[in-house]
């Protein structure tokens, strides 16, 4: 299994999560809801998910509020992640390498 990085970008007015895979970042706007932005990051991640298993894994060395809901977050999509994969492998949906 593959581990992608995420990172934690903070500025004046914004957190954002960002998420490192081989090809593209995508982000997560923490401080705006906006529920479309972050469903169109879980459906680029589970076009992905059909090449090969992954994860993330939180690198940020300033434990706030954002590191602690951050690493939850991740807690929970790498653990969805999982479980969709199995889905798909179940369902012979995987991509051949």
């Amino acid at each position: 299994m593959e581990t992608h990085n995420a990172e934690i970008i903070r500025s004046d007015t914004n957190a954002i999560l960002r998420l490192a895979l081989k090809d593209q970042l995508l982000d997560i706007v923490l401080t705006e809801d906006k529920p479309n932005d972050v469903k169109n990051v879980f459906n680029k991640l589970l076009e992905q998910l059909k090449n090969g298993q992954y994860q993330f894994s939180l690198t940020d060395n300033k434990e706030d509020l954002y590191f602690h809901i951050c690493k939850e977050y991740l807690t929970q999509l790498n653990a969805e992640l999982l479980s969709i994969y199995k889905e798909l492998e179940d369902n012979c949906l995987i991509k051949n390498k």
